[in-house]
């Protein structure tokens, strides 16, 4: 696809309706630009949080733990991560 767009005034670009609708880009969404010497690149940043949480709770009932055995044992992570990271088993 090529088309041309224009910016106005304060800097905004509107995007095609075509690419709107093909990729279900809605108001409000948040995009990356990175400038690669001239060439830009506008990638939409997709929160990643509920399908990570999706995945987590899968794998939670596929051990077959709890949720505070789950719980209990990042507690347990943290700690030893802080004592190796930083010689303490104190957490923050």
């Amino acid at each position: 696809m090529d088309e041309t767009v224009r910016v106005r005034q304060r800097g905004v670009l509107t995007l095609p309706a075509s690419l709107r609708e093909k990729y279900g880009i809605r108001p409000g969404d948040t995009f990356r630009l990175v400038d690669l010497d001239g060439i830009f690149v506008l990638t939409p940043m997709v929160p990643m949080v509920p399908e990570l949480a999706r995945e987590i709770e899968r794998m939670r009932q596929e051990a077959g733990l709890t949720l505070e055995e789950l719980l209990e044992g990042l507690r347990e992570q943290r700690k030893r991560y802080v004592q190796e990271r930083y010689g303490n088993a104190e957490t923050a």
